[in-house]
């Protein structure tokens, strides 16, 4: 067994590879910025319980015991232990490479896209381990079902994991099936998003999954040269397709709909988790069985106990008639998804969004303000701090306040705070009676506990 050492090991991507390795029976040391400042002190704490071997990143880990140093993206070599990893000549991989060597050994099945797919990845899962097929899942996010982090070490033939073309690293991966939920402008332009998501579904051997209510992606099905593999195609909202739904009926806890394959009625599907999104991401999971010839109507049984992933409008609590949710939207796409979900019940939103990166804000300007703008009531609030920034060299030229002044200017009401405290501050006055307090933005743990922190003060 091998010595992996893990850079970043607290993080969304890494923490999981770190149990799947441990659970593989490898060594794991890491190190994380967010330990040695004294966040997350919990999780930290799990890493160690599960057997990882922490240190301070400052370089005095690293040593020529690791077979292999793990890297999330790019090898910044500012970072104390890249640093002296390059100084002992270590191998370095990518933190994709190394998770595609242990997808490619299995039969892999890929979930791709620019939305949605942590929430199938897990619910993929959970189906799969309901028909007892003990499959090996790899996710970003908190799976309910599994109560962990993201990673389950099954001994079956299939192994899930949920791919990112944010990096391009999507293409190490090598997929007996892929899922390609959906393409909308994130951290790259749509033309570059759609070179890669066409060599994505290219180099799966078995079959594509892909979804017919998304331009972006059927334009690229249909560009793709797929030979004899199998494509299949989705709906949710009555575009031709193999699997669709018919039927839908909807409500604040949940949704149901007729199942067609190929034309056929198989079962009424019920599922505990809300939104339109949710049935496409059911139809996507259902695709994938029906290309691995599973039991459909087991499919949708497996359907109905699937209890959804962290940080997915997921609802934190309720205090004096107020509930608080916290919510991993922090794409034009993932915003547009959820406050549609909102809509469709009473009570106003109190919005609160983090944004992540200069670059991506700058990029999708419009995009943002406009999924906001369509997706408020007249009574609504939006509000944000200043944009998270990490550290580094990148250009500052653009703020939170330009994003909220294009909002205002759209006649929505929105208000912009340099800081997030001052935000929570505004929430806890301004909410009333039957008011839904939403906490949204990328991975960040410190969200989660912003939002506990907002519910506790209205308590």
């Amino acid at each position: 067994m091998a010595v992996y050492f893990l850079c970043g090991i607290g993080g969304s991507g890494m923490m999981p590879l770190a149990q799947l390795l441990l659970k593989n029976g490898h060594e794991v040391w890491g190190s994380d910025r967010s330990r040695d400042q004294g966040k997350l002190p919990e999780k930290f704490k799990a890493l160690e319980d599960m057997g990882a071997m922490l240190f301070d990143q400052n370089g005095t880990g690293v040593s020529e015991q690791i077979d292999c140093f793990v890297v999330s993206s790019a090898v910044e070599e500012s970072i104390p232990d890249v640093k002296a990893a390059l100084q002992q000549g270590l191998t370095i991989q990518k933190r994709a490479e190394v998770l595609s060597s242990l997808f490619n050994a299995k039969k892999g099945l890929s979930v791709a896209g620019t939305s949605g797919k942590t929430t199938v990845t897990a619910m993929l899962g959970h189906v799969l381990s309901s028909l007892a097929l003990d499959p090996t899942v790899v996710n970003g996010g908190m799976m309910l079902n599994f109560q962990t982090q993201g990673t389950v070490a099954g001994a079956g033939e299939y192994f899930v994991a949920e791919t990112d073309e944010s990096d391009g690293s999507i293409l190490f991966f090598k997929p007996f099936v892929g899922i390609l939920n959906n393409i909308a402008l994130d951290h790259k332009p749509l033309d570059e998003l759609k070179d890669i998501f066409k060599t994505y579904l290219e180099s799966c051997e078995r079959a594509v999954v892909v979804n017919a209510d998304n331009d972006y992606a059927a334009k690229v099905l249909e560009s793709a040269s797929l030979e004899d593999k199998q494509a299949i195609t989705f709906s949710a909202t009555g575009n031709p397709a193999l699997v669709f739904a018919q039927d839908v009926k909807r409500s604040a806890l949940g949704t149901s709909f007729d199942l067609y394959v190929d034309g056929e009625f198989i079962d009424r599907c019920d599922l505990n988790v809300p939104g339109m999104h949710n049935i496409a991401n059911a139809l996507a999971v259902i695709g994938v069985c029906y290309a691995l010839g599973l039991p459909l109507h087991e499919a949708v049984h497996a359907l109905y106990s699937f209890k959804g992933t962290k940080r997915r409008l997921e609802m934190v609590g309720t205090a004096h008639n107020i509930t608080v949710y916290d919510d991993f939207a922090h794409n034009p796409d993932k915003i547009a998804a959820s406050l549609s979900t909102l809509r469709e019940f009473d009570g106003r939103l109190l919005l609160f969004f983090q944004p992540h990166g200069f670059n991506p804000m700058k990029m999708m300007r419009t995009e943002m303000v406009e999924s906001f703008v369509k997706g408020m009531g007249d009574d609504d609030i939006l509000i944000m701090p200043e944009i998270y920034y990490a550290g580094g060299t990148v250009e500052r030229s653009i703020s939170s306040k330009d994003l909220i002044d294009d909002v205002v200017a759209a006649g929505k009401k929105a208000r912009f705070f340099e800081t997030r405290k001052e935000c929570g501050d505004f929430l806890v006055e301004e909410a009333k009676n039957g008011d839904r307090i939403v906490i949204m933005g990328a991975r960040d743990d410190t969200l989660t506990i912003f939002a506990n922190q907002v519910l506790k003060a209205l308590s």
